[in-house]
């Protein structure tokens, strides 16, 4: 048929100008053309030619502009306007289609209007990138040509007596509308740029986000279809396959999205609400209206967006049925009869008649419901993540202004705050994401009902009321569910809590032989956990098999603001402590003290709790300016008390604290904002996870002499010197990497470099030897702070120091005995004074010799614990340990590294799966198999059944009989029935067999972690920050108990339905796969660009979280120190960097899901379009049964949901996989060799009787590859004797009473104890005959029994006689519930000398004849220790006791001193006989100690 533009039949009305032109439709159409034609000629030759000329124009360096006037609406105009265009193509080629000859002009002008169209927005995309509008005058032109031009086609069509019933008529009159509101939009710009037609142009400048170049997270910016699409994702998601993504490659966070930009707006919503209601809601209401009222807009428009793309949802199942109905009747158009200026019109109902029509509305329909759906999903996310930060700045600010008694009493831990952070806002953030489900559903529910009944009848409504019926069993289930989450995370937290004590104290379980009492104990509460999960499996089971999405809804409450948790009062005091006030005010103030003081406190009552008995009673203190003051006093008096109560740490009941100003004095509550910065060293060193410099500047300017001076001072440099990047190296959590003294050393080097007027240092000796005391007292608090007219509060036992005092302050039992100077002291309380001169040693005298110490001191301590130092990467993340490989910088190694991130850890999923054993794995697979067959034989039952339902109904039309039998559906309907049951079965099995797998694999793994680890050589957990063990049983067991058995069964459902789908299509049109093959290609293509981009941002995404928590538990840990230097700005500051840092992978992570998502949903629509024509095209010339086309369609529907959900399974899959192969790696661990030679009955029961210790030639090591710690030592103890052993720090002390435990690899001579060989004992016997006291105070959460002995083999008289003889009957008496006392985390209840006395007393309680004491004594104070000596001297007459001491005066009773240096025994014999040797090292000491 020939091609004419006005159609070439014979008396054609196309070339008719009779009536004049304009009445001519061939002629009208011809005129339409003119714009575009124009369009196209103006703008190319700019786009292509002149743009180069341009770009020197442009101002911003981002690919992202300046958004002019009306850009949004510009866009969705432009979208409208393209979809009416293709409806015009589509109607002039339906109607054309009935024609003798083809008239061009029905839809040649629309397809060069789309073609405008589309260069309109791409020429108009240009102009506004470079931000140059007065080229928009072309655009303003072409708007106006093509509304002038299309209205006068409608007007003609007016004329002509075309109305609304014509299709034709309505596509030109929305046209004229669309043209018109964009020359509108043209005309807006004009109006605010005034580009043209004014004097000056406005000149506007980019965002302030756009011209820092470190935003890259471009969504806000970009322009509509990039925004809807993520297209500007694609150049970051090719860049993360070349190198992996950092947090450089993911920049900034756009200012709208920080953290403080949504604080601020929350914390605005919060004061609204206060000033909108005068009852002001309470507790977690308020907390919900702040909430909604500070990020409610947003989710209202997710949820605008959601029910949108829902209603489009349906366009699917309808273009489906309208295309089955006309497939059924051979697709016939109905024939036009209305033929108007020489042209065939058509209704609507006839354009939307033709199957291929449907096809290509189903396409355009799909495409726009994915595009809203992920952009519902993105704004529900990106809602929930600024909210996210909102509140952790919120908890955070609320953290610092907790009083310290609410974390020492156990009301709030650590451990509690982590889990509000990590979890509960995690969980907030997911309810605003699923938020928009709560409406959305019902609606889906209503409409898909609805249009049931449309099409069914009265069946519809009997599905709708099983719907009903099953709500309540949904509820129910959903109930359960929620219930058993919350007794699993209960369990979990339990089971977290005892593993990080055993963790913490995995030191003393070895050395008392107790592993087995923690590791039962840890068993016991995983296995509660368990059958919480195994209920949890089971109601999932049951959801899945009902198909309930069971919403999981969050319940979260922060303390309400306006009802702080324990706050310390800061604001002003009690009314009655106002009048108290005023008359100390009133009281004429006495001039000589007026100015000379620093601090000042009368008749203060100071307590812990505000229902608590006062800890502080009758306080009344002076602290001189510019001076020395100590406070001393016995173990538990209040020392450290009162310095925190100076700081305004307790609470206070009555009296006043005055701090001197400037200005005048103030009252501690007016003061707490005025006092300056106090430099304050803790007695428990308090240290950041950052390297030594950063933790001794502490925030300050660096001053290069004055870091070395305290360096200098404080001896750090030979400890610096060993550490493996120097002072740059990264200390561990906690300091775990540093032992006590190097703590306590570098919390004192902060104090003494900060440039503050008052320096508080909390027993800064109680961790160091002699000669690092008298070193720090001489050099750092003498010369660099007393020099510098510093006021110094040091609280200390080290009585010897007192003659440097310009003040004292003693304390006993909370109140002050006496204060004053030491003469002050020795004239009115003599008795004290002897008292302290007979625990000094010495005469009162100055202390000119303590600097001889200092000889040989650096090449003495190169070997200070080098063993914790022996690996390079000090605290690696093992987040990153990719298996076999070792990053460097060349490009062929990153090139490996990069092969390797593509690939999927096979390995490890083999090893997870090999875990559930042979006969859960078969199960698994063919109950999927066969799950997935049945689901795919009812679809296909169905089909066939619609199809001879609709055959048979023809066959009856043609022989027209109204006696012929009625078709027969029971044989259908029994198949139906029985293959419907079989799949619910088949469906439950699935499910259970999935979650039986992965609770079999998890129970296996945690069993099999935690025996490796509580068996595994102290070796171990000296090299592995513990952060990262613990992290293996936390965040890696919690994955594979939950996440892991979840996401493989997403998994494999979402592939076997893919196959399954794709099958179908494929047997219903066999041409499908020739188009399969280029969409198979470019989806394996974005799935390994998107898994490798997605697996870095999770990675990044986790990594980012940890240093978040870490600064919240840091800041909990250290908030006395954090303001007492009054550092809460800085710390605020840098939660707010970690918070936007995770917040910007959070926020990349979600666009990265949403571009897989936009792509594959594109995918799965052309897959439709393709399966949507060749199937009406098969059908048309095959006779293909129109319920196969409906089966094909109806699968091809559902193809980019399963394609989306295989691909994001698989990179969650790919990632939750690491936490297998982490464990894996522990796993091979070496334990140590538990086994002995002897037998138990070669071993008699009460070894060792006597306590004979022969050590001979003895050498040990820390590993294998390490310098031995000790070189061939050879000694003899008697039975019963008492054994000193002193030398300087890293001699080799710790690790002699290490080797009688085995502790450590003895790889030459041996320890005979009692005639036994030690190396031939079982470990756990050897371990459990001796008793040891460590430097470190261990204590547990749990009674003070437990705590003593938690083997339970004592009787309680046996336990208070061991209290007794440890000075703390007095203290567990007062105590309510006496043994059985609550003991809190860490013993955080009890004071560091209290723990340390509860120490002593657990090892007096093992009645063992050897006793070793391993510096035991170094935070009591002077007179409590020498009770103890008296006691350990006569109680343990007749057992032997090894004491290793910082003070060498506690040695000078023992029977033998052995003296030691770099690992071997310089000195072995009598106190008394080396004493008299002049050139003994031991006398040197004790003349040092004096």
């Amino acid at each position: 048929m020939s091609l004419a533009f006005c159609g070439n039949e014979n008396n054609s009305a196309a070339y008719n100008v009779e009536k004049g032109v304009l009445n001519n439709g061939c002629f009208v159409d011809a005129l339409n053309v003119v714009p575009h034609v124009f369009l196209l000629f103006i703008t190319f030759p700019i786009l292509f030619i002149g743009w180069g000329s341009q770009s020197s124009k442009v101002h911003i360096h981002h690919s992202t502009w300046l958004h002019f006037p009306g850009h949004n609406l510009r866009w969705i105009l432009t979208f409208i306007l393209l979809f009416v265009l293709v409806c015009e193509i589509a109607e002039g080629i339906v109607s054309d289609g009935v024609s003798e000859s083809r008239h061009l002009h029905l839809y040649m002008p629309a397809g060069m209007a789309f073609l405008a169209a589309i260069t309109s927005v791409v020429y108009y995309h240009n102009i506004e990138t470079s931000n140059f509008p007065k080229l928009l005058i072309a655009l303003l032109f072409y708007w106006t040509l093509a509304f002038i031009t299309k209205t006068i086609k409608f007007v003609k069509f007016c004329d002509n007596g075309v109305g609304f019933s014509q299709l034709r008529f309505c596509l030109t009159g929305l046209l004229v509308i669309l043209y018109g509101m964009l020359l509108a939009v043209e005309i807006n710009v004009i109006r605010v740029r005034r580009y043209v037609f004014f004097k000056t142009p406005k000149e506007v400048k980019p965002p302030e986000d756009l011209q820092d170049l470190g935003v890259r997270f471009l969504q806000p910016f970009v322009n509509l279809l990039s925004k809807g699409t993520y297209w500007w994702m694609n150049t970051f998601i090719k860049t993360a396959h070349k190198k992996p993504i950092d947090l450089k490659a993911i920049g900034k966070l756009p200012i709208a999205m920080r953290a403080l930009t949504n604080y601020i707006r929350l914390n605005e919503a919060f004061e609204a609400q206060k000033n909108k209601r005068s009852p002001y809601p309470q507790g977690s209401k308020s907390i919900w209206c702040a909430l909604c009222w500070a990020f409610g807009r947003p989710l209202v428009l997710s949820s605008t967006f959601r029910i949108l793309a829902d209603l489009l949802g349906f366009a699917g199942p309808l273009c489906i049925s309208g295309i089955v109905h006309h497939v059924g009747k051979g697709n016939n158009t109905i024939r036009p009869q209305i033929k108007i200026l020489g042209v065939f019109f058509i209704s609507s109902q006839e354009f939307l008649s033709n199957a291929y029509v449907l096809a290509v509305l189903l396409f355009f329909a799909l495409l726009l419901q994915r595009t809203i759906l992920q952009a519902s999903y993105y704004v529900a996310i990106e809602t929930g993540i600024n909210l996210r930060g909102a509140i952790q700045t919120k908890i955070y600010n609320k953290i610092m202004q907790l009083s310290t008694s609410n974390m020492s009493m156990g009301e709030m831990t650590a451990g509690q705050i982590c889990n509000l952070v990590a979890i509960d806002t995690n969980q907030l953030m997911w309810f605003f994401f699923l938020c928009p489900n709560l409406w959305a559903m019902p609606v889906q529910i209503i409409v898909g009902v609805l249009l049931l009944y449309y099409l069914l009848g009265i069946s519809a409504l009997i599905g709708a009321v099983v719907i009903i019926v099953l709500a309540p069993v949904q509820y129910f289930v959903a109930t359960k569910l929620s219930q058993a989450q919350r007794s699993t995370l209960e369990y979990s937290n339990e089971r977290l809590k005892k593993t990080n004590e055993m963790l913490r104290g995995i030191k003393l379980l070895k050395l008392y032989a107790w592993e087995h009492i923690f590791h039962s104990s840890v068993e016991e509460t995983r296995q509660k956990e368990m059958t919480s999960l195994k209920a949890f499996a089971l109601y999932t089971s049951i959801s899945s098999t009902l198909l309930v999405p069971s919403p999981f809804t969050m319940y979260f409450c922060l303390p309400d603001p306006a009802q702080p948790l324990k706050v310390v009062n800061r604001k002003r005091p009690a009314r009655e402590d106002w009048n108290n006030y005023s008359s100390h005010m009133r009281r004429p103030v006495n001039i000589t003290e007026g100015d000379d003081f620093c601090v000042k406190i009368t008749n203060g009552f100071f307590t812990w709790t505000p229902e608590g008995s006062a800890t502080l009673s009758n306080i009344d203190i002076r602290i001189p300016q510019g001076q020395l003051t100590m406070i001393v006093g016995q173990v538990g008096c209040g020392k450290s008390s009162l310095l925190l109560a100076t700081l305004g740490e307790m609470q206070k009941t009555s009296g006043n604290v005055f701090w001197n100003s400037p200005e005048k004095e103030t009252a501690v509550d007016m003061e707490v904002r005025k006092r300056g910065s106090v430099a304050y060293a803790s007695q428990k060193p308090w240290l950041l996870n950052a390297t030594v410099e950063e933790n001794i500047i502490f925030e300050s300017p660096f001053n290069k002499q004055r870091y070395k001076a305290v360096i200098d001072a404080c001896s750090l440099q030979p400890d610096i010197d060993i550490l493996p990047h120097g002072d740059q190296t990264q200390i561990g959590e906690r300091g775990i990497n540093l032992s006590g003294g190097q703590r306590q050393r570098i919390s004192v080097a902060r104090a003494l470099y900060q440039q503050t007027n008052v320096v508080f240092l909390d027993d800064p000796f109680s961790a160091l030897d002699i000669h690092l005391s008298d070193h720090l007292m001489q050099e750092g608090i003498l010369k660099m702070l007393r020099e510098d007219k510093r006021t110094i509060i040091l609280v200390t036992h080290k009585l010897q120091y007192l003659p440097h005092a310009d003040w004292i302050v003693a304390m006993k039992d909370g109140t002050i005995q006496r204060e004053g100077t030491l003469k002050d002291i020795q004239k009115s309380e003599s008795e004290l004074f002897e008292h302290w001169k007979t625990l000094m040693n010495r005469q009162d005298q100055e202390l000119e010799k303590e600097t001889i110490i200092e000889r040989k001191t650096v090449l003495e301590r190169k070997n200070l614990r080098r063993t914790r130092y022996s690996r390079e990467a000090l605290l690696k993340d093992d987040e990153e340990d990719e298996e076999e490989i070792t990053e460097s910088d060349d490009d062929d190694n990153l090139s490996s590294v990069l092969h390797q991130r593509a690939k999927m850890p096979w390995r490890a999923c083999g090893k997870y799966l090999s875990s559930a054993g042979i006969l859960l794995l078969p199960l698994l697979v063919l109950s999927q198999f066969l799950k997935h067959t049945v689901m795919v034989a009812i679809d296909y039952w169905l089909a066939k059944w619609t199809s001879d339902v609709i055959s048979a109904k023809s066959d009856l039309e043609q022989k027209n009989c109204s006696v012929c039998q009625e078709f027969n559906h029971s044989r259908y309907s029994r198949v139906f029935s029985i293959l419907c049951c079989l799949g619910i079965i088949l469906c439950l099995v699935t499910s259970i067999a999935v979650e039986w797998t992965g609770l079999k694999v998890a129970k296996k793994l945690h069993y099999c972690l935690l025996n490796k680890i509580i068996l595994a050589p102290m070796r171990f957990f000296e090299t592995t920050p513990l952060g990262s063990i613990l992290n293996r049983f936390s965040a890696d067991c919690n994955t594979i108990d939950q996440h892991i058995p979840a996401t493989l069964e997403c998994l494999s459902r979402s592939t076997l339905l893919c196959v399954s789908a794709l099958a179908v299509i494929s047997y219903v049109t066999p041409m499908f796969l020739i188009a399969l093959l280029p969409l198979a290609i470019i989806c394996y293509f974005i799935q390994k660009y998107f898994r490798v981009a997605s697996r870095d941002l999770q990675q990044l995404d986790d990594s980012t979280q940890l240093p978040l928590l870490c600064h919240f538990s840091e800041t909990v840990e250290g908030l006395t120190t954090i303001r007492a230097f009054r550092y809460e700005g800085r710390f605020r500051q840098k939660l707010l960097e970690y918070t936007d840092s995770n917040n910007i992978a959070s926020l990349f992570l979600t666009a990265a899901n949403r571009w897989l998502e936009v792509r594959m949903e594109y995918i799965g629509a052309c897959v439709v379009l393709i399966a949507a024509v060749t199937s009406i095209t098969k059908s048309l010339y095959n006779q293909l049964s129109s319920g196969l086309v409906g089966l094909g369609l109806t699968y091809a529907l559902m193809v980019s949901n399963y394609l989306n959900w295989m691909v994001r399974n698989l990179a969650d899959m790919e990632i939750q996989l690491g936490a297998v192969k982490r464990i894996n790696g522990l796993l091979k661990t070496e334990a140590e060799n538990y086994e002995g030679l002897l037998s138990p009955s070669q071993i008699p029961q009460n070894w060792p009787d006597r306590g004979e210790i022969q050590i001979q030639n003895l050498s040990v090591r820390y590993d294998s590859n390490l310098k031995p710690v000790l070189k061939h030592v050879s000694a003899h103890i008697s039975p019963g004797q008492k054994i000193g052993i002193c030398g300087r720090t890293g001699s080799g002390k710790s690790s002699f009473s290490l080797a009688f435990f085995r502790m450590v690899d003895t790889f030459e001579g041996r320890i005979i104890i009692d005639g036994i060989d030690i190396a031939k004992l079982p470990l756990q016997t050897l371990r459990s005959r001796l008793s040891i006291i460590l430097q470190d105070p261990i204590l547990f959460s749990g009674t003070i029994r437990f705590n003593l002995d938690p083997e339970k083999k004592c009787t309680d008289s046996m336990l208070w006689e061991a209290l007794e003889i440890a000075q703390l009957k007095h203290v567990v008496k007062a105590l309510p519930g006496g043994l059985d006392a609550i003991v809190t985390e860490g013993g955080e209840n009890f004071s560091q000398g209290q723990r340390q006395l509860f120490c002593l007393a657990r090892a007096f309680v093992r009645k063992t004849s050897i006793f070793i004491m391993d510096e035991a004594t170094a935070s009591i104070d002077m007179a409590t220790e020498n009770i103890l000596q008296k006691v350990v001297m006569t109680a343990f007459a007749d057992r032997t006791v090894v004491t290793i001491a910082h003070r060498v005066h506690t040695i000078l009773n023992a029977d033998l001193v052995i003296v030691m240096k770099r690992g071997v025994i310089l000195e072995y014999d009598k106190p008394e006989v080396l004493l008299e040797q002049e050139d003994s090292v031991f006398a040197s000491f004790v003349q040092a100690d004096k």
